[in-house]
């Protein structure tokens, strides 16, 4: 009796990457394509050198829609160039073909990947794992002049197609798929249910009404660095890249200033939106970019949609299995039910007294 065996051959994205380049511009000769890539993401990020010795860096992409891939990084890129002082060389830039951004798209019967390149940037300060008083200071004030200057910058920038109601609605579809049915299946209802909450939720905040700014969600201390004075110098990481209220960038902001600080072994939970070094940083804040009544009562909405759309529906494509696992199952057993645990008179009584 003969056993058959499949092999699968693993998708050789270096040759995707060289494929890309040779399409964007074959004058340049590559020596080197290096892997990059983060350790707990499943995207893939390479570093190009030449024979001259210069670099750029590739990012290369498969999940999602090509089409909401371009878009975003039209915008990043018309942000980027748009920004005002001292925000104009905080974002990565990407590279050009004659007058319109350059995406290279590799379609077979295995794959439908995207490649886009990256202008390397200088890398100067991090953020420590855990922030002193006046680190939660200086981060509050940066985070607030940016915040304006992309409210500044707004009405410039490329439509984009999607917002969170897109992501929801997905989430929603997914689960009528043989995919969804497999990957949720016991958590079907509890899916609908709090889908059903953040819709009914925002509705009746009017967060619809709140005003739309780039933001990038994912503030990881691994993704910007700083000067020596803790200002804004370069970012580069774009993967959360959405265009929504400014709120959605305050989860990450609270675990970037949260008593806990930055770990290896992570997990998403709600008290870090009412711990009081958050508060600190969100007094600061105030002061110089004010916020509104709503704005902070929708911050339990961000959590949850953080949850549904990060963890949830997109956890196994920006996580490692191990790591999406996990999430998976701690939001599920303890994150969305304690969305309920939010309260946002506590943020209201500390900021607007």
């Amino acid at each position: 009796m003969h056993t058959l065996r499949f092999v699968i051959t693993p998708i050789d994205f270096t040759k995707i990457v060289r494929e890309a380049w040779a399409d964007y511009d074959d004058s340049r000769e590559i020596s080197l394509v290096t892997d990059i890539s983060a350790m707990v993401s499943t995207n893939h990020v390479y570093r190009i050198r030449f024979t001259d010795r210069s670099f750029v860096v590739a990012k290369l992409s498969y999940f999602g829609q090509y089409e909401h891939f371009v878009e975003d990084h039209r915008i990043i890129n018309t942000l980027s160039n748009n920004l005002p002082a001292p925000f104009e060389n905080f974002l990565a830039r990407s590279l050009m073909k004659g007058e319109t951004l350059y995406v290279y798209r590799h379609q077979d019967s295995r794959i439908d990947a995207w490649v886009v390149f990256y202008r390397p940037v200088k890398v100067r300060e991090r953020l420590p794992r855990r922030l002193g008083d006046d680190q939660i200071d200086q981060m509050a004030v940066e985070f607030a002049g940016f915040h304006k200057a992309c409210f500044q910058v707004r009405k410039t920038l490329p439509q984009s197609s999607k917002d969170t109601h897109t992501d929801i609605n997905h989430l929603i579809a997914l689960l009528d798929t043989p995919e969804g049915k497999f990957e949720y299946r016991g958590f079907e209802d509890e899916i609908r249910k709090h889908c059903d909450l953040f819709r009914e939720n925002t509705a009746r905040l009017s967060v619809a009404n709140l005003p739309r700014i780039p933001v990038f969600v994912d503030w990881n201390i691994g993704n910007f660095s700083l000067t020596p004075t803790g200002r804004f110098f370069s970012r580069w990481d774009y993967d959360w890249f959405r265009m929504s209220s400014r709120m959605m960038d305050f989860y990450f902001i609270a675990r970037v200033v949260s008593d806990r600080g930055d770990r290896t072994e992570f997990t998403y939970n709600v008290d870090i939106l009412m711990e009081e070094r958050f508060i600190r940083f969100l007094k600061k804040y105030h002061e110089i970019y004010p916020f509104n009544e709503t704005e902070l009562e929708a911050l339990g909405e961000v959590y949850r949609f953080f949850l549904l759309n990060y963890v949830v529906k997109d956890g196994r494509y920006f996580f490692h299995e191990i790591f999406a696992t996990k999430l998976m199952a701690e939001a599920f057993s303890d994150g969305l039910p304690s969305v309920a645990r939010f309260d946002a008179d506590v943020l209201k009584k500390a900021v607007f007294s």
